[in-house]
C-alpha cells in the first residue's frame, strides 16, 4: 500500500513524498510522488540510479541537461552528479538505487 499511502500524505503535502517499494542488500526501488510544480531539490545519487516515470510528467534537470520524462520514459542518474527533478504535473515515480 505504500503508493496509495503517499498519495494520501501528498494531499497535505508541501514537498515530494518518498518511500521503499522494495529493498535488498545492494538495491532498493523507491516511489517519489509530487504534486505538479513542486521540486525536489538538489541532490546527489550515490548509487547508480535510474528514474522512471509511471504517471505525469516532470523534467530531470542536471548542470547544463534538461530531460522531459512522461509515463514510461526513465533516465539514468550518474552517481555524484548535482540533479534535481520538477514535476510538470501531478506524477509517480519510481527510482531504483544500486
Amino acid at each position: 500500500m505504500i503508493i496509495k499511502d503517499l498519495l494520501h500524505k501528498l494531499e497535505s503535502s508541501t514537498h515530494p513524498m518518498a518511500g521503499a517499494l522494495h529493498a535488498g542488500e545492494n538495491f532498493r526501488v523507491l516511489v517519489v510522488t509530487f504534486k505538479k510544480g513542486m521540486i525536489l531539490k538538489e541532490h546527489k545519487a550515490h548509487l547508480p540510479s535510474r528514474l522512471t516515470v509511471v504517471n505525469g510528467k516532470v523534467i530531470y534537470k542536471e548542470s547544463d541537461k534538461n530531460i522531459e520524462l512522461a509515463r514510461y520514459d526513465y533516465t539514468d542518474i550518474p552517481v555524484e552528479i548535482m540533479h534535481t527533478v520538477e514535476a510538470l504535473e501531478d506524477s509517480v515515480c519510481f527510482l531504483t538505487q544500486g
